[in-house]
């Protein structure tokens, strides 16, 4: 049995577990037990510990990688971007 999470409460990792395999920058903060606008901020300044995706004007977070966060405390870096998607 699922427990619904709150506004007030945060997920356990059993819970984030079973979490989609990327979720949105809200259900992050969440988790993190911090705000949305803040992760936003580090997610601008390339700073986020934990690895995200841009779909169009979406930006993702790897589950995984917010699991391996939370387990280990180790930041997941984000991959380098190629060079041919800075000069676009």
């Amino acid at each position: 049995m699922t427990t619904a999470v709150t506004a007030n409460s945060a997920p356990t990792l059993a819970e984030i577990k079973t979490w989609p395999a990327t979720i949105s920058v809200t259900r992050c903060a969440l988790a993190l037990g911090c705000g949305k606008s803040s992760l936003y901020d580090q997610i601008k300044r390339g700073e986020l510990p934990v690895r995200t995706i841009h779909v169009g004007r979406r930006t993702a977070v790897v589950t995984a990688s917010l699991v391996r966060l939370l387990e280990t405390g180790d930041p997941d870096p984000q991959p380098p971007v190629p060079s041919a998607l800075v000069a676009a």
